[in-house]
């Protein structure tokens, strides 16, 4: 299974999402790839925000390697699913990927926590270090009910 995480500039929540689930695939012995990206072009080839890879290591989870990377329209074909940290993240993916996207294989974060959930996961880059461990906790909630649901099936 390969997976992508989306938020507006990969260097907050999606590499969170990316360590998170990664770290959670291994330990459940999922055979998952899991990236992630941004749907703008800002923050391109920079490691993660210092406070994002701060609450991962607090955590035991290394982010630093990863690099922010753009969404692009092949990564609709090329990933089994997609994950989109946030509404306005949704609406960037469906009009990069065009009017014949596969929008099947995109979801909304949130969704896996509360079925049909359109809310966004918040956006720490507009606070100081505080808003980080919170994004953290619901990333990692959501993510414990990603990998629950695919034990089960």
């Amino acid at each position: 299974m390969k997976i992508l995480m989306v938020c507006l500039g990969n260097i907050c929540r999606s590499p969170i999402a990316e360590g998170i689930l990664q770290h959670k695939a291994k330990q459940n012995g999922l055979d998952w790839t899991v990236h992630s990206a941004g749907t703008n072009g800002y923050h391109i080839g920079e490691a993660p925000h210092r406070f994002s890879q701060k609450v991962c290591k607090q955590h035991g989870i290394d982010i630093s390697r990863q690099r922010a990377t753009c969404f692009l329209s092949r990564h609709i074909e090329e990933y089994d699913l997609i994950y989109a940290l946030a509404e306005d993240v949704y609406e960037e993916i469906k009009k990069i990927g065009g009017p014949n996207a596969p929008m099947h294989k995109v979801k909304m974060f949130l969704s896996e926590l509360h079925e049909g959930s359109t809310a966004s996961v918040p956006d720490p880059w507009y606070g100081d270090e505080s808003g980080y461990l919170p994004v953290y906790q619901i990333i990692d909630q959501t993510c414990d009910a990603i990998v629950a649901k695919a034990l089960k099936s």
